[in-house]
């Protein structure tokens, strides 16, 4: 008796030589994590691929699609588990076919995994052709250009079948390159790049600059909401989220006009910096693209930079809007990222800010105001909100005030339309 079955391909990871079974190790787990609602049997390795089994019917034909948001999943295949019986694995290549939907050509791809079995891999061809020719008699055999392929993979004491086979996201398993501090704000371009670098493998960490209490905290829910669209494939254990609106107020009134952008970008990067080597991470994320907005430019780049010392990843840096945005539709973030939410990026913004900033210029500015203060101080009344995720571990120096935050955060989630509700604190 056939029973249906995901099997997981990966390209990368079958690169990594001596510590390809770690990198595997990494990927089931984000496997398990990421069907969490599943009754999942078994994740297992069996010949190159990963075997997700389910103990109640139906539930690999849910997790299909699931699975293949999953960094560092290559493509997935939904299959038949059968024995070793001629009759049950021709009848499975059947089922197969018969659900990949409209196809006019089909050929058969079989392999056998060892030499135990007495039929070889053109003997399977020949067998299971012949069955599918004899089902699908108005179909054509091609074996170039063809629409299906059934899949029959011969492993051990067991047969695999399949024809529906989707491609995943790629990349590495997240996890599998260390954390990384992403600057998170509610618009389309972070979201993207905070996506890209855990396809990557790194575990982003988001840190979001609110322009409370100068404005409504509108953009610290659609963080939220990006995030959970991300799920369960990418995995986010910890959102940060900073009150930036008094200490932006200050700076337009202290700095030259024309600077307070670089300004305000000056004291995130810093305080981004100190809550990554709080975490460990390694590197700072933005979602800037080259020449998109006045602080883009390679001068106030430059300017910006050298506040930080650890390194700044800008996966965007040479792609252009429509690129971005055609990737944001693809992981599920853009219809979020479009609604309409004041945020730190639109707080006291210049009518001419500068795009080729001097130095010099720059250095006076960040010397009119108490920089130092100002870092500290946001960094000690850092807010955030954990989500489960079991590749983030939370730094110890922050556990004390989780419990505390947790709960803010639980309630003002869970509110509801009325002015009352939307006061709590």
């Amino acid at each position: 008796m056939a029973s249906r079955v995901c099997l997981v391909h990966y390209h990368e990871i079958g690169l990594k030589g001596k510590n390809r079974a770690r990198f595997e190790r990494i990927l089931m787990d984000n496997i398990k994590a990421a069907l969490a609602a599943f009754s999942v049997a078994t994740i297992t390795r069996i010949s190159g691929h990963i075997l997700v089994s389910f103990s109640v019917a139906g539930q690999a034909e849910q997790a299909f699609p699931i699975i293949g948001t999953v960094p560092g999943v290559a493509r997935v295949s939904l299959a038949y588990h059968t024995n070793r019986d001629p009759h049950e694995y021709c009848e499975a290549a059947r089922k197969a076919l018969n659900e990949f939907g409209d196809f006019r050509s089909f050929k058969v791809v079989a392999r056998r995994s060892n030499t135990d079995y007495e039929l070889t891999s053109m003997d399977l061809n020949r067998q299971v052709g012949e069955y599918l020719c004899e089902a699908f008699p108005d179909k054509k055999v091609l074996m170039k250009g063809c629409d299906a392929q059934v899949h029959v993979l011969v492993v051990q004491g067991s047969v695999y079948v399949y024809a529906r086979s989707e491609r995943g996201v790629g990349g590495l398993p997240q996890g599998s390159a260390g954390k990384v501090v992403t600057l998170l704000s509610s618009g389309i371009d972070s979201p993207v790049a905070t996506w890209l670098l855990a396809r990557r493998g790194a575990v982003p960490v988001p840190i979001h600059f609110s322009g409370r209490p100068q404005t409504a905290d509108t953009s610290e829910y659609l963080c939220q909401d990006i995030i959970e669209a991300l799920r369960p494939g990418v995995q986010i254990g910890r959102l940060y989220v900073v009150p930036f609106g008094d200490c932006q107020r200050e700076i337009s009134l202290k700095c030259p006009s024309d600077l307070r952008v670089i300004m305000y970008r000056r004291i995130m990067y810093s305080v981004a910096e100190r809550i990554a080597r709080l975490e460990g991470a390694k590197a700072l994320v933005t979602g800037e693209s080259l020449g998109q907005v006045a602080s883009q430019t390679l001068e106030n780049i430059m300017a910006v930079n050298e506040v930080v010392d650890i390194p700044v990843f800008r996966p965007l840096i040479g792609s252009d809007k429509q690129e971005i945005i055609a990737r944001a539709e693809q992981i599920g973030t853009y219809d979020i990222s479009t609604e309409v939410a004041p945020d730190c990026c639109t707080l006291f913004m210049p009518r001419r800010p500068e795009t080729h900033a001097k130095l010099d210029e720059v250095h006076e500015a960040w010397e009119m105001i108490d920089h130092e203060a100002m870092i500290q101080h946001l960094v000690d009344t850092v807010e955030y909100i954990d989500f489960p995720a079991p590749t983030y571990k939370p730094p110890r120096c922050l556990r004390e005030r989780h419990s505390e935050l947790e709960v803010r955060y639980c309630i003002r989630a869970h509110r509801d339309d009325s002015s009352e509700s939307l006061e709590v604190e």
